[in-house]
């Protein structure tokens, strides 16, 4: 009961209580002057007080297009206001969409195909022909003249329709849910592809660049990505919602390149003969002018150094054929100026010149500070994994020689490279991989395996490298190939048996020429994605990057090696 409906009641039962008493024998009177009496005052009535009238709830309309991320929040936000459901943008007194002017977040997207894809990118015309069904458009994806399917989830095409508007008629697109999108993408393929968000990528995917730019760029500016959506708030109270949502003013994000790390995994390098021949001629730096900066822009750059420095290492001589390798110690430079951050010690020519020139070069690396791995002091060091930390990740790496030759492999008191041949070996390498990634969010495993001249790997090579996905790692790779060899998505790793040379000096055929070095990007603590560049030798010590032509060709070979 309210308290008007009580003063209410009791007015009432006070009024009912002052009805007429029972009227008594009537008795006469003496006559009397009159005197005048004063009229009873009567019980005043109440008035009723209107009640305050329940203000009407502020109208909320959540545009489709806004993602889950940022919509749970705002929803938290809103709890426990009087807030009602708006029936469209109009209506509302408070909306959140995107393109707002009192910003709440930014999300990317990226533009994917299956991993085994031959296109590199896309133009962002190219998709708004896509989406008004012109026939044939993006078939550069397919490589043919057949338009591929654009897979995409629920929430991925309410942001499309939010660019884009209504697709047109016939245009082919399939709604899936997030983890349906890879096996039904490579199931279609090559006629598929995806938009994606940044954050929900994987390795399988190959992220396509749009008009020249890509997700996985650190530098890449968003305000010139067709892809990067602004979600914001605009109406009644966008100001004191926005102040909610933010944590300390930051907008919500699902690609913080403060959290996002570059690592570059790349293969064979030995400064030695021809090589060095050309760096006494042409300069220590020569033989990475051409691709210095993609190795130094990357958080994470390792490198395979096979030859150990000594300070007696014979001048070089042009096409001598040796076999037996060292380099100078000036040569450090070329690895100094390609802001190497790591180095991998599980090379067959590392004692090629004896234990001292190995003891050496390990000063050196501790000098330079670069810690090193798959190879050390003495057997426990050689195997003992390194972690490196960036942008918030800890990135492990650990290796080992399985080739020899047996002069190579450390001891309990020599340097060298850590033995995997023998099953004993391999079986305490797998159990240093289980127990680093206990403390590590992405752990790689690098091989000094087999030398073949085969894009296809060998049978044992596979089941070795695969032990390492089993037992933990993350990305394992081949450090021993001259050539490049095949890639593999085993279970949750990455495989790829061998990159290639690097730095080295073969030239006797294209399949030597051909390198390859994998960008491999980690995003709060998950491998995301992997990218395949590639390089053609010239001058029998320089790198460059590959024409679109040769990487073709290089990709198809790849591709077909890994059964794809």
């Amino acid at each position: 009961m309210t308290k008007i409906a009580a003063s209410l009641l009791l007015v009432t039962l006070l009024l009912s209580s002052c009805g007429p008493a029972a009227t008594p024998t009537p008795t006469p009177a003496p006559t009397l002057t009159p005197t005048p009496t004063a009229l009873p005052t009567s019980t005043p009535t109440a008035t009723p007080v209107p009640p305050t009238p329940t203000p009407a709830p502020t109208r909320v309309w959540l545009d489709p297009a806004v993602p889950v991320a940022v919509r749970d929040p705002v929803v938290a936000a809103l709890a426990g206001q009087y807030i009602a459901r708006a029936t469209s943008a109009e209506s509302a007194d408070l909306i959140v969409g995107l393109n707002l002017p009192v910003k709440l977040g930014n999300w990317i997207y990226a533009v994917v195909a299956p991993f085994p894809t031959l296109a590199d990118g896309v133009q962002w015309v190219d998709i708004g022909r896509f989406w008004a069904g012109e026939s044939g458009a993006l078939s550069e994806v397919s490589g043919d003249d057949v338009t591929p399917t654009l897979f995409v989830s629920p929430e991925t095409v309410g942001v499309l329709f939010g660019l884009l508007g209504m697709p047109g008629a016939g245009v082919p697109i399939e709604v899936a849910e997030p983890a349906e999108l890879v096996e039904k993408t490579w199931a279609a393929r090559p006629h598929a592809w995806a938009i994606v968000p940044f954050d929900e990528l994987e390795p399988r995917w190959k992220v396509l660049s749009v008009d020249g730019a890509s997700v996985l760029d650190k530098q890449l500016d968003i305000k010139d990505y067709p892809l990067a959506v602004t979600i914001g708030a605009a109406g009644a109270g966008a100001e004191t919602l926005a102040a909610a949502v933010l944590k300390d003013g930051r907008l919500l994000m699902n690609r913080d390149t403060g959290q996002m790390t570059v690592l570059l995994m790349t293969g064979v390098t030995a400064l030695t003969r021809n090589l060095a021949y050309r760096m006494d001629e042409k300069g220590v730096l020569y033989p990475a002018e051409k691709i210095g900066a993609i190795l130094q822009e990357a958080d994470i750059t390792h490198i395979s150094n096979e030859v150990s420095f000594t300070s007696d290492c014979p001048a070089p001589r042009w096409n001598s054929g040796t076999l037996t390798f060292c380099s100078a110690p000036e040569y450090i430079g070329l690895i100094r100026d390609a802001g190497v951050d790591v180095i991998e010690l599980t090379g067959n020519h590392l004692k090629d010149y004896g234990t001292q020139p190995l003891s050496n070069t390990l000063t050196l690396f501790q000098q330079e500070g670069w810690p090193y791995f798959g190879g050390g002091e003495n057997l426990e060091k050689a195997r003992q994994p390194v972690v490196l930390t960036s942008n918030g990740s800890d990135v492990g790496f650990a290796g080992c020689n399985w080739w020899g030759p047996p002069s190579v492999w450390a001891t309990e008191n020599l340097p060298g490279a850590a033995p995997c041949y023998e099953p004993a070996e391999m079986d305490y390498m797998r159990q240093v991989v289980t127990e680093t990634v206990a403390t590590v969010d992405v752990l790689v495993f690098t091989f000094q395996y087999l030398e073949t001249e085969e894009y296809t790997p060998t049978t044992q090579q596979r089941t070795d490298f695969r032990a390492m996905v089993d037992a933990g790692a993350t990305i394992v790779s081949g450090s021993q190939s001259h050539q490049p060899q095949a890639i593999e998505f085993y279970n949750d790793g990455f495989i790829h048996y061998g990159l290639g040379n690097l730095f080295f000096d073969q030239m006797y055929s294209t399949a030597v020429r051909q390198e390859m070095a994998d960008r491999h990007i980690i995003y709060k603590g998950r491998h995301i994605s992997t990218e395949l560049l590639t390089f053609m030798l010239e001058d029998y010590s320089q790198p460059r990057p590959m024409t679109e032509q040769e990487r073709r060709d290089l990709l198809r070979a790849v591709f077909k090696a890994s059964g794809w």
